[in-house]
């Protein structure tokens, strides 16, 4: 067990390279930072957190030494932009280091940080498809509309239940936005940072369109997908945006036939969507406007990042040649379901009719404000438990 934590943040102390420059021998590293710490470093007890490793990497090659030489020594490392610096360095220390992803929170770990256990245990426990008593589902309902609003950016969320104050909590959402702002400096030349931030303040207006196909021009007049490509692989590696491919015909592998000249790009928070949006926060109060605010931008940049964070490597939507269209196609096993998203509790169906008949799923999705049904082939689930849809192959559908 570790009872001793040392923690060294590179970005904000710019001197800690020093510790690693020259040899990188394993041992040498540790005798350094003992000596800037005050005290002896002991492998059987201690973890070591290297924080914003990005920002120097001699230490993100160092990875390669402790794996090889001193495997005893328990390091965790972690950069926001990590995705970004991985391969720029010769000696980034490929097969040696365990990836992990950190998304912002989900709705189920807001409801763990509004102590709402029971209600997640509820949730997760579903094994057959049955509605919620209405007092439960305007609860999660309430919740999501708050969750819609503040996001799930651990500082926003930490702020608000130690606050309770929703103006704060949106200044937090600012300051975080104008931090990538800076990063998108930080990082790439001049030429590409304008274009980076150009892409970047485009998003939020690209969704709230109706038809929310990602648009080039709409970053900038006349342009074409060569301006713009690198960019966007630098957002996604960056972790700040999630890409939804088209695909006109559903069949496995999903990503073999998609037209990746064709997508959606969603952002990784609601939050920070709703702050560059400059929504007021007394829609959280009105019944339903929220989720049909912009076009039901927020509902489907929601659904986006739950099935990421679920465990959806990959997004694809359908469309057809008649103007049809399904918001996510999505991989259960080895079968293929269509899922639709609604801001309202519209009952059409036409575009997943369309498929359907097209394609004769077993299953066809929606989610919505509306309560867990299923009628026939056709199941709703609420918008709050969008991330049990991963599990429908394993509970009782009729």
């Amino acid at each position: 067990m570790n009872t001793n934590y040392i923690y060294l943040n590179f970005e904000q102390n710019v001197d800690l390279k020093t510790l690693f420059t020259g040899n990188l021998d394993p041992q040498n590293i540790i005798n350094n930072i003992s000596l800037y710490m005050g005290k002896k470093i002991n492998s059987a007890d201690t973890l070591i957190f290297f924080d914003e490793i990005q920002a120097v990497p001699e230490a993100l090659t160092s990875l390669k030494y402790f794996y090889e030489q001193s495997p005893e020594f328990h390091i965790i490392a972690a950069g926001s932009l990590l995705g970004v610096s991985v391969g720029k360095q010769s000696g980034f220390p490929v097969g040696k280091v365990n990836f992990m992803t950190l998304y912002a929170m989900s709705f189920v770990e807001y409801l763990t940080a509004f102590n709402e256990e029971l209600l997640i245990k509820k949730l997760i426990d579903t094994q057959t498809i049955e509605s919620l008593p209405e007092i439960l589902h305007e609860k999660l309902l309430k919740h999501l509309k708050m969750y819609l609003y503040l996001g799930g950016m651990p500082e926003v969320l930490q702020s608000y239940l130690n606050e309770n104050d929703i103006a704060l909590a949106r200044n937090i959402q600012n300051e975080i936005i104008e931090a990538y702002q800076r990063d998108f400096s930080k990082y790439t030349d001049k030429s590409q940072a304008i274009k980076t931030s150009e892409l970047w303040q485009s998003i939020p207006h690209q969704l709230a369109k109706k038809n929310k196909k990602f648009k080039y021009s709409d970053v900038r007049k006349k342009a074409r997908a060569t301006t713009f490509e690198q960019t966007i692989e630098w957002l996604k590696k960056a972790g700040l945006v999630n890409l939804a491919y088209n695909i006109s015909v559903p069949k496995l592998p999903l990503s073999g036939y998609a037209d990746y000249s064709k997508f959606k790009i969603y952002l990784h928070d609601t939050g920070l969507l709703g702050a560059m949006l400059n929504l007021s926060s007394d829609i959280i109060i009105k019944p339903s406007q929220l989720f049909s605010e912009y076009n039901g931008a927020f509902i489907e940049n929601f659904v986006a990042n739950e099935l990421i964070s679920g465990g959806n490597k990959a997004l694809f939507y359908w469309t057809s040649k008649h103007d049809a269209e399904v918001d996510f196609v999505i991989q259960l096993q080895n079968e293929i379901y269509p899922l639709e998203v609604k801001s309202g509790t519209s009952r059409n169906l036409k575009s997943l009719r369309s498929y359907a008949e097209k394609y004769k799923p077993k299953l066809i999705f929606r989610t919505s404000p509306r309560n867990l049904i299923q009628e026939k082939e056709f199941i709703n689930t609420p918008l709050y438990a969008v991330f049990i849809i991963n599990k429908y192959n394993q509970i009782n559908t009729k």
